[in-house]
């Protein structure tokens, strides 16, 4: 089956009570492993900045307790073990809840590109239930219930573009200001488990701070050099995308970035690219768009 589009428009799910809401990409701005703890988990430090851009989850509550995913989203996931349906079920159990939900996924987050496309379908899964189904629950105990589903569901269930220490769990909100971003699916999709076993994985890199981090002292992704080496095409795309400016991996996958200030020099390095690049411009944003329909009273 062929990736999804990037820019693929909303479906518009049949029959009524349905609700839209987004699940919106994120970026990895730099990426370090500063040790491990001692059940074996990598300690990182990363920033994660959330994007204008990414999937949208359609929703439709039902009285008889079941979830179920009605369409099929392409990654090859079966609809009960998707991670989305995961999250509607726990939320059930945990906040006892007697509904269920039919679920709907619009894909254009590319599975394993290190953009966080399943755990922000998930986050939204969880934060759009809890209001739909009245559950109850607050941000805290949403972020918990994420966490066991993933180490980056918290970052969307909170909704803030943030420093991220521990295994990526413990978030400190920070404004990144305005920014735009040339992001490229290469289309390499390398485990994550695989790639945190690697031999020449650097685990040791110095603490750094927020501010170091933020006045761009501290650059790269841990997994850069490892994925150059296993992936040519990550090598080649990030050599292309180094002509245009300051070219990045984000995340544990194959995608690439990179930041512009203005959204007319983003598109123009987009026009750059050969014809049938997989690629888009997005924005940064300091909220999540699902947390901004959420203030705005819903979807």
């Amino acid at each position: 089956m062929s990736p999804p589009r990037l820019d693929a428009p909303d479906s518009a799910p049949a029959g009524t009570g349905w609700s839209r809401w987004p699940a919106p990409a994120k970026l990895n701005l730099f990426l370090r492993i500063t040790g491990r703890r001692a059940d074996g988990y990598h300690l990182l430090q990363t920033a994660f900045q959330l994007l204008d851009w990414g999937d949208t989850i359609h929703l439709r509550p039902r009285a008889d307790g079941r979830v179920q995913r009605v369409n099929d989203p392409g990654y090859g996931v079966a609809g009960p073990d998707d991670l989305v349906v995961r999250a509607a079920n726990l939320l059930r159990s945990e906040a006892n809840v007697s509904e269920g939900a039919d679920i709907l996924i619009d894909k254009r987050i590319p599975t394993g590109g290190g953009f966080g496309g399943g755990s922000s379908d998930a986050a939204t899964v969880l934060v759009a239930l809890n209001r739909l189904w009245r559950a109850g629950l607050d941000e805290d105990a949403l972020a918990a219930l994420g966490l066991r589903l993933g180490a980056d569901v918290p970052l969307f269930v909170r909704g803030r573009s943030a420093w991220a220490e521990g295994v990526g769990e413990a978030l400190t909100p920070m404004a990144l200001g305005p920014a735009f971003y040339l992001v490229v699916d290469t289309g390499v999709s390398v485990p994550t488990a695989e790639l945190f076993r690697a031999p020449d994985l650097t685990r040791d890199a110095p603490a750094a701070t927020m501010c170091g981090s933020f006045s761009g002292l501290v650059p790269g992704n841990a997994f850069e050099p490892v994925l150059r080496r296993r992936a040519p095409v990550v090598d080649d795309w990030l050599r292309r995308l180094s002509q245009l400016g300051p070219a990045a991996l984000t995340g544990t996958g194959g995608g690439c970035f990179v930041r512009f200030g203005a959204r007319a020099d983003a598109e123009a390095a987009l026009a750059q690219l050969p014809a049938g690049s997989r690629a888009i411009v997005a924005g940064g944003v300091d909220v999540s768009p699902l947390h901004r329909v959420l203030a705005a009273g819903g979807a």
